[in-house]
């Protein structure tokens, strides 16, 4: 099976066939429109020439959409050295928590509702673990961020807890866990199941859901039924070590998307070929296949709504006290205040990351200067065909 450009090579070889039959919300066709002009001629860029040797090269623009695979190693990397000034020094635990696929069809039609009745559930149910005297007794410190998928595509929407080791109490001490684990599991997800279906049932009396056939009547009974009776698991890896290996963990889940370029191996004879997980306990891999069209509608499940927020920060991280409530628990920790970030430029940052001089040519080592202006272009055409 030949080499596959990436996602945005999916989108143009499958994407005329599939917008024949489909018609495309304006949220996702921006979306579209972003993956397949991404670093292309029709962003528009600049040519560099290099001053010794006069050897050119043409520099497009970046799409900057956060459902593109290729435009999010300088964002993530930005945002983690952001959070480098927001940890404290202690062990970190990470907690997934998931919803019931029985809850699938509803999200699709109510994405950002759902969504956010699923944030607050998380959110809160921590929030009163922590400060539950049994348990810390104060006020906890932790990052939430969302996923809808799974390896095949398929949705599963969950979210990604990073919460600190420990609580900043009312009196400025900081309390750490009595155990080898922060919180009991089995409590947790009972406590979020009735937090979610208490949100989920009041939101059924709203405008826009009582007209939803699977809220009402006997279908939102079975629904709720079979969602009771459902085992809400609640997972929780092992305590993570310093900050370094904090950071380094957190990188894998902040900015990811649905699938990365790399997963995907290769197109053609209408499949497109993409390594999943075999077990997710071993990390080894295979490759599956799709048919082109039903590829790109598994990918377009998780386009975002507009102005969604997939990650987002609670109770000591709270952006409206960050500052003031982080200071507090360094006091309490007897941690130094973390030095100022820097930052820096795109070169600098080629050069960290990837070891490469992006200034230098490859050829003579001389340095490249920008030498013309590559205008954006005006697309025409289907969505698919991406750049002229």
């Amino acid at each position: 099976m030949p080499a596959s450009g990436g996602l945005a090579e999916v989108l143009r070889t499958f994407g005329p066939a599939w917008l024949a039959s489909h018609t495309l919300s304006a949220r996702v066709a921006k979306v579209w429109r972003a993956l397949v002009v991404c670093r292309t001629a029709a962003l528009g860029g600049h040519v560099e020439t290099c001053a010794s040797c006069g050897k050119v090269r043409h520099v497009y623009h970046s799409c900057r959409n956060r459902h593109c695979p290729t435009c999010q190693t300088r964002a993530k990397d930005a945002w983690l050295r952001a959070r480098r000034q927001e940890l404290l020094p202690v062990p970190y635990f990470h907690l997934v928590f998931t919803v019931p696929h029985a809850l699938n069809n509803l999200m699709g039609r109510h994405a950002r509702g759902l969504y956010e009745c699923l944030f607050a559930a998380v959110s809160e149910t921590l929030t009163e673990f922590a400060a539950n005297p049994r348990h810390l007794g104060g006020e906890a410190a932790f990052s939430l961020i969302l996923h809808t998928w799974q390896q095949d595509l398929g949705r599963h929407v969950h979210l990604h807890a990073l919460v600190a080791g420990g609580a900043l109490t009312q009196g400025g001490g900081w309390k750490t866990p009595k155990r080898g684990f922060l919180f009991p599991v089995k409590a947790l997800s009972k406590v979020f199941r009735g937090k979610f279906m208490a949100r989920l049932d009041a939101l059924r009396s709203k405008e826009g859901w009582r007209v939803d056939a699977q809220l009402g009547g006997t279908p939102w009974r079975d629904l709720k039924r079979a969602l009771y009776l459902h085992d809400w698991v609640v997972y929780a890896k092992q305590p993570l070590g310093g900050p370094a290996q904090v950071l380094e963990y957190l990188g894998r889940y902040t900015h990811r998307v649905a699938i990365s370029n790399e997963r995907i191996v290769g197109i053609d004879e209408g499949q497109v070929a993409f390594r999943v997980r075999a077990d997710p306990s071993s990390g080894k891999k295979r490759v599956m296949h799709l048919p082109g069209p039903a590829f790109i509608e598994r990918f377009f499940l998780h386009v975002l709504p507009n102005g969604f927020k997939r990650i987002r920060h609670y109770g000591l991280l709270a952006p409206a006290h960050k500052t003031r409530r982080l200071a507090q628990a360094r006091s309490a920790l007897a941690a130094p205040t973390p030095e100022p970030e820097v930052i820096e430029s795109v070169a600098e940052f080629m050069e960290r990351v990837a070891g490469i001089d992006w200034t230098r040519c490859p050829a003579c080592a001389g340095h490249f200067v920008v030498t013309a202006v590559i205008t954006p272009q005006r697309l025409h055409g289907p969505l698919a065909h991406g750049p002229p």
